[in-house]
């Protein structure tokens, strides 16, 4: 990635009903439990509010505030409305550039080029994304493959982690 970010990142690359989410929601705790911080960019496809009708937070964004900060004493979201072009992972990072955190991960973004670790599920027969993104890799999976990269066990989080410990937090640990 070409630009001063100084923190690791990491992106899960794979077709739709594949389970980045459901592997993501084994990996993030397993690597707390390790020590490690995490944040995390999931981009979305579709048009999303997470402020709702009625709040002041989204009456003040409809009438023009942007960015719109929420906070209370357990969380923070941040609202800004964007241009309507896709955006880039680079311009997404910013929002990283003052926490404590160790690592990021993203899921999405799958063509820009970045670290990633492709997953693979073979009952759903799609094609290897490694063989036209030399970004990837590892490959997470839940059949043995034949391939030139590391390939690990989907449903084995713990190894996923490891690998990930090994890549990207050696120099933090």
């Amino acid at each position: 990635m070409s630009m001063p970010f100084t923190l690791p990142v990491v992106g899960f690359a794979a077709r739709s009903g594949t389970g980045k989410t459901t592997l993501l929601s084994h990996l993030i705790p397993l690597l707390n439990e390790r020590g490690f911080k995490v944040g995390l960019i999931k981009h979305s496809h579709h048009d999303f509010d997470i402020d709702q009708p009625g709040k002041d937070s989204y009456r003040l964004r409809k009438a023009g505030a942007s960015p719109v900060v929420l906070v209370s004493s357990h969380r923070r979201a941040v609202i800004t409305e964007l241009s309507g072009t896709e955006p880039t992972l680079a311009e997404q990072l910013y929002c990283f550039s003052n926490t404590d955190i160790d690592l990021v991960i993203v899921e999405g973004f799958k063509q820009e080029h970045f670290a990633k670790i492709e997953l693979h599920r073979a009952e759903l027969d799609n094609p290897l994304l490694h063989t036209t993104d030399a970004s990837i890799i590892a490959i997470a999976s839940d059949s043995e493959l034949s391939v030139n990269i590391p390939c690990l066990d989907i449903n084995k989080p713990e190894q996923v982690a490891d690998f990930m410990i090994q890549q990207f937090l050696n120099t933090r640990a």
